[in-house]
Formats: C-alpha cells, structure tokens, sequence
C-alpha cells in the first residue's frame, strides 16, 4: 500500500494530529468571522464523560456540536469535531492556540479548530524591489466555519465560540468514503490538488526554473555538487535532492549515524525542506545533503533515500533516524534494511509537553519522573516496571499517547536501543539543541527562492568556518586537568575540545564509584561497579585478551564514549593507557585523516576503476581533503599548490593531454 503524508488525505482518514499544527497558527485568524455571519446558538450543556459524549437536553444530537459542549481534553475535542468534520465532509486545522505558564509549566488553555478554507492570506503593501516575488494561490475563501474550546478546569474544556456554516459546498457522506477509497488506491485528486498548490507557494510563477537555476549554478561553481530532481507524470517537479561536495566528503567522516528531519515541511508557513544530517567530532551538526519534499508519499521517500544514498556513495550508514510517519518508515525499510531505524526521542518528548500539558500541572512530579524512567533505566525489564509503576501512580493507563508511544519504546527509548546501534549522541539531549535550530530562521514560504538559497548557503559556510575553528582549538587544547591519572592525559591529547569535556566528566564521576571483581573465568573478568548516593549498581565485563570492556548501561554501544563505570573498571585494574579498542576515531582530532569511517560497507579498492563517474567522485573527494588541509596556514598552502602542480605534470606524462591554458588554470585557483 501507498502511504502518503498529504494533509488533506490525513483531515480526510481522521489521521491528523492537530498538536503538530499548533506552532503554525495562520496570523490573520479572524478574517473569516462576521458577527453577521455566525449562527445564532443557545448554550445547550454537554459533556464526555468517560470517553462519550452525553447530551443535557433534547435540542441536539450527541454528533453534533454545540455551545457548552465539554470535554475531558483538548485531545477529545479535536476528534470529536475532526469525526464531526469528516461526517460532513470538510477538513480542519489548528488556527490559533494559547498558553499560559503555571507551575514553571506551559499550560496549554485555549484552541480554535477551523475549516481548511477559513480566513485569507494577508497581502504585503507592495514595497519598492528589485526581488521577485512569487504569486501564491491559497484554497481559504474566508470560510467561518469554527469551534473554539476553553479550559474551564483540569479535565474540563468548554466549547465557547462555535459557527456551523461554510461559505463553500462540501462533501456528502458518500463523497467522503470515495476519496477514502480512492487514497487507498493512490488516486486521490485531492493530494494532486494539494501538491500543485504547494508548488505554486513554493515556485511562484516561474515554475521550477529557480530551482533548476540555483543547482547548475551550484554545480558549475562546485565540481563535486551533485543533485537530482523528480518529476510526476506531468513533467512537473515533485521532490529535489542535492549534495555538495563538502557535505558528501563529511559524510566519509561521520556518516555512522544519519538523522533525517522533516519537521519544517508539517509547518505550511515554511518550505517543504528536509535535512540530511549527522555528528562532526566536536558533537555539532554536520550537513550531509538537503531536499525539498513536495510529494510526501512512500514512493517520493523512496526516491528521495535511493537518490541521496547514490550521492553518498551508497555507503549504508549504521543507523537512521527519522520523525514519525508511515510514509517515511515503508521508505526507510526499503531503501535502508540493514540500517537500524530510530524514531526522534526529542521530538517524541517535545510533543510530550504539549499532550500531557493538564496532567504536568495536576502532577508537578510526573515530567522529572518520565525523563528519569527514559534516560535513566538502562535495561528494557527496568523500563518496563518503571513505566508501569509511573502509569498506575498517576492513572494514566488509559492515556492514548502514553499508550502508542510505548508501544513503538523499540524505535526509541535507549534503554532497547543500546545494543541495537550507534547513534553518536554524547548526550540525550544533544538533538533538540542541534537539529531544532537548524536552518529554522531561513526557512518561508514568504520569501522568494533565490533569497532562501542565499541565506541557506551563507548558513552552511558559518556551519563549516565553525568546525574549522574548533579544529584548530583542539590542536592547541588548553583544559585543565583534574585528576593525576594518565588517562585523563592521554584523553587531552587525542579527543577534541568538546568530546574530552565529557570524558573528563565520566572519569571525575568513575571516582565517586567503586569496583570490585566479584568472578574471572580465563581472560574475562566481571566487575561490580558501586555508587552509595544515589544507590546504583552496575556489571562491567572486561576482555584483557582483546582489550573490550562492556557496562551494561551501554553507554559506549549507543555514543562510543566510555562511561564511569567502565573507567572505575580500569582505575582498579590499573590501566593507565586507554585501548585502541576503546577510542572511537571520529570523536578524535583526527577524525577527518586517513581513510574513511564508514569501512564496513566499502568494496575493494578496484570499484573505483568500473566507471568515470566514479574515478571522478574519488578524486574530488582526495582533492577536497589536500584543499581543507591546505588552507590552514600559508606554508600548508604553497605546499598543497606544489603537489596538486606536480600531480598535473605526472598525468601529463602518462599520456593525459593538458594544455597550458589547464595549468594556468590550476595557477590561478
């Protein structure tokens, strides 16, 4: 089956989750309601109780919506007017929300549910430029159609503004089941509708062609710049996908772990945008290709995950992670099979916030306790009881969201997800301070394309010069050491800056710890590894043959970076020097020499001789690393400049006709 992301199809199935829109609220909400236009409706009392809805009086039916109405949660509201909304036929969305903090907490206490046609997009006064701008057609007519509810208690939310009419026809009851069944058979004209219009908002008039534009140029400019773009069967752009070459080189270093975020494409005030990402050696992002996603279905995943993976060198990360959805995970299992497939925990805890907002307030202590239960339990039994303990506590075994985000726990909680991959997390919450921030002030509808790509390239620059200077921080370290021991020396001298910090923490930490050998059969010895306060106990086993150690807390399987209990293993043991074995290369300052990181998955040397393409991405691959190399000092620089002349003449000689407009070439670089 064809799994789509379209909204329309998702309004249309009862499938759209509304808190994903909240942060998209439409900035002219009250265009579309004229006192004259709202419908004249006596309050008539109702409530769910017990997850049904129980009507007060006669005057209405328990399908219809009306003034006075409660319900146990915004949550219950929505699918009661989104059931409502599909009934009749016409889709909704999340057109304002408001908040306000109680207990430290963000307390969500109002949300408006409208029609997909409510309000118009507010027109800019025209300002005297030079940019062109792009003409966008939008399917709201100033439809009224709304329900608004209120927080009127903890388990209590009223419906306090309500308009029934549409200033548009919808769809009849069997109406409705034709386009359920026609996005079953993936002929939904519907979802056509809906891409041609995100194009438009997207493209503006001219189609594709600023698109088509930006990337030749990039690629003229960039020998190693590689993209691709689909197209539907109208010769129409679907979905683009481009690389260039630093982030294809970048992706040989720290391509172990990929994250695939797609956050900014849910928000109709932002570009359709996607993001390759990874970890560099100091714990920042690191860019490892873009996308613009117009077709969000399984198919365009596919494509879009195939095509990248070509840029790459189809060279299979060990683990990918991905926001939720079928589409993407039908994709994901297809085109990555052997790669483990992860669900953004960040995500998942943010969207947390937002769907326990009343039970955070109710229960001051539930939050510390969820983030102890999925950060801290470090084995799937723990979890398990831990969870269940927290949801009988609070009553909490009937929450739907609790529910089905234990349910997919496999795709995301560490605890059954350390001995499953690598993630190159150095802590739990490095994703939401990286990717969260990503590229989001670039990214809008509201600006033309040529300007978005300005500012995409500028940030990607700002991303590299950053790297490069803390490169050049980690080879001159200058932390102060804590401790007298000889690991933490060595440490110094072979991690980066940031890495380091945090090996430095787990060694101070291994010392507030205690071990004791508790049992030895040949060379592999079983460590018990003590804390007083708070009262822990961990089991170490450590390899002295083949130098391995292993925690059961896992932190090194899920980070590769030692944890305090294995070091407190080697400050017994008295192992001054820490393994090869134990230091993983690409949180090193060396991470970015020698051969590649993702070795698991290479051919034999003689792949690169099957095709000019291939010879090609190799030695621009070389080339880019004598060209980081040689741009670090002025004697690096005329170094690299006499090899790269010398590597010109030798091919000269091996037959290679360059003329001296080629080496001139070379010289003015």
């Amino acid at each position: 089956m064809e799994y789509t992301s379209s909204e329309d199809d998702e309004l249309v199935e009862g499938y759209m989750d509304v808190e994903d829109d909240t942060g998209t609220s439409n900035t002219d909400q009250g265009t579309g309601l004229m006192p004259s236009e709202m419908r004249s409706i006596l309050p008539r009392p109702s409530s769910v109780g017990n997850g049904r809805l129980m009507a007060a009086d006669g005057l209405g039916t328990n399908d219809d919506p009306c003034l006075g109405m409660e319900f146990e949660s915004d949550g219950a509201a929505r699918a009661f007017y989104n059931a409502y909304a599909l009934r009749l036929g016409f889709g909704i969305r999340v057109a304002r929300s408001r908040s306000e903090r109680r207990k430290g907490v963000e307390l969500l206490i109002m949300k408006r549910f409208v029609c997909l046609k409510e309000g118009h997009h507010k027109k800019k006064d025209a300002e005297p430029s030079d940019k062109k701008k792009r003409k966008r057609l939008s399917i709201r007519d100033g439809c009224p159609a709304m329900m608004e509810v209120v927080r009127r208690g903890p388990e209590k939310w009223v419906i306090t503004k309500l308009v029934l009419e549409h200033t548009h026809v919808i769809l009849s009851p069997d109406r409705v089941r034709e386009v359920q069944l026609r996005r079953l058979s993936g002929k939904c004209a519907e979802h056509d509708n809906q891409l041609q219009e995100l194009r438009r908002n997207v493209f503006g008039d001219t189609d594709a062609q600023g698109l088509f534009n930006y990337l030749k140029r990039m690629q003229s400019e960039n020998s190693g710049f590689f993209y691709s773009i689909q197209v539907d069967s109208k010769n129409c752009v679907s979905n683009a996908v481009w690389a260039d070459a630093r982030a294809r080189m970048s992706y040989t270093y720290f391509g172990d772990a990929v994250y695939f975020d797609t956050t900014y494409s849910k928000n109709e005030n932002m570009l359709p945008f996607a993001a390759f990402t990874g970890v560099n050696h100091h714990g920042d992002t690191v860019p490892f290709g873009c996308a613009l996603v117009l077709d969000r279905t399984e198919s365009s995943y596919t494509w879009l995950f195939e095509t990248w993976l070509t840029a790459v060198g189809r060279r299979l990360p060990f683990s990918f992670t991905t926001d939720e959805g079928k589409a993407i995970a039908s994709a994901v299992a297809k085109v990555f099979p052997q790669c483990f497939h992860r669900l953004c925990r960040w995500r998942i805890l943010s969207r947390c916030k937002k769907k326990l907002s009343d039970d955070y307030v109710r229960f001051p202590n539930l939050h510390d306790e969820l983030r102890r239960c999925i950060n801290e339990c470090y084995t799937e039994v723990a979890f398990d009881m831990f969870w269940g303990t927290i949801l009988d506590k609070y009553g909490l075994r009937e929450n739907s969201w609790l529910r089905s985000i234990f349910e997919a726990r496999h795709r995301w909680v560490p605890a059954y997800l350390t001995t499953s991959s690598f993630f190159a997390e150095l802590t739990l919450t490095q994703r939401g301070e990286t990717i969260g921030r990503f590229f989001r002030n670039n990214f809008s509808t509201r600006v033309p394309l040529d300007e978005f790509t300005t500012k995409f390239d500028q940030h990607i620059d700002n991303l590299y010069v950053h790297e490069t200077q803390k490169d050049l921080g980690s080879s001159h370290p200058e932390q102060i050491l804590k401790t007298n021991i000889a690991l933490e020396k060595q440490a110094r001298s072979i991690y980066t800056n940031a890495v380091f910090e945090i090996f430095q923490t787990e060694l101070f930490e291994a010392l507030q710890h205690y071990a004791v050998k508790v049992h030895q059969d040949g060379p592999y010895s079983k460590y018990y590894v003590d804390r007083d306060d708070p009262p822990t106990r961990h089991t170490v086993f450590y390899n002295v043959a083949e130098k391995k150690a292993w925690c059961d807390c896992c932190r090194y399987a899920f980070s590769a970076i030692l944890c305090r209990h294995v070091l407190g293993v080697f400050i017994l043991a008295g192992i001054m020097v820490l393994p090869e074995t134990c230091i993983a290369k690409r949180w090193t300052k060396r991470a970015k020499t020698g051969p590649e990181l993702i070795g698991h998955n290479l051919e034999n040397g003689n792949c690169y001789m099957d095709s000019s393409t291939s010879r090609y991405n190799d030695l621009i691959h070389d080339a880019i690393k004598c060209a980081e190399k040689g741009a670090v000092s002025a004697d690096n620089f005329r170094v690299a400049k006499e090899i790269l002349r010398k590597a010109f003449m030798e091919i000269k000689c091996l037959g290679e006709k360059l003329t001296d407009d080629d080496l001139q070439q070379v010289d003015s670089r």
